[in-house]
């Protein structure tokens, strides 16, 4: 009994040792791959020439790191050409019609954009009574006027695009198609007093007629 036990107790230490023998190569595996992984991890990026920021360079004779890109060079796919769409030109004068058809989407898009950006000096009508205007800020012209109900439409875009006056640009505050949606709107505004049955869809002229207005 007692050599059986004994017996027992050698191939439990056997077992239990040959176990720890393997968890430390295992272990020792894992630590070797790791090392590797983490030598091989962005070793390249790490130690790779480079500048920081505003960091001085003897490579450039103006002896900054950063350098201003080169005279005339124009971001992929701002290359605007189209002098109707961007300047709102058309041979060389301000344009009386919109590169693009004007749906009634863009109209209800020029709308929101007005009211959000115009009506405070312009007001909701166009008339120049904005909120600002009667605290004090110089008054714009009405849309009414003869000489804006004369104006193309490339003028009121051009304004937009440029400023005039006391009017600052609004070109960082508007895209180029939602500056066109706007002057869409506000020849619209202009066309409403100056009724003309011209303008009117057919089926509305109808109605119009058959009810003797």
């Amino acid at each position: 009994m007692k050599l059986e036990r004994l017996g027992n107790l050698r191939r439990f230490v056997n077992r239990l040792f040959g176990s720890v023998r393997l968890s430390r190569r295992l272990l020792s595996c894992a630590v070797l791959l790791g090392i590797v992984g983490l030598t091989g991890c962005r070793l390249d990026m790490q130690i790779e020439p480079k500048y920081r920021g505003y960091e001085a360079s003897n490579f450039f004779r103006d002896g900054h790191s950063e350098q201003q890109p080169v005279p005339g060079t124009v971001a992929r796919g701002e290359l605007r050409t189209d002098t109707l769409m961007y300047a709102g030109l058309l041979d060389g004068k301000e344009a009386n019609v919109f590169p693009f058809p004007i749906t009634k989407k863009d109209l209800e898009r020029g709308q929101q954009r007005f009211d959000i950006y115009c009506t405070p000096c312009h007001d909701f009508t166009g008339s120049g009574h904005g909120m600002v205007v009667q605290r004090g800020f110089p008054a714009p012209p009405s849309y009414y006027e003869k000489k804006l109900m004369d104006a193309p439409v490339g003028h009121f875009f051009r304004v937009m695009t440029y400023g005039y006056g006391t009017m600052y640009s609004y070109a960082d505050r508007l895209s180029t198609k939602d500056r066109w949606c706007i002057a869409a709107y506000i020849r619209a505004l202009q066309m409403t007093h100056q009724p003309n049955m011209n303008n009117v869809p057919p089926q509305e002229q109808k109605i119009l007629e058959a009810s003797g207005q």
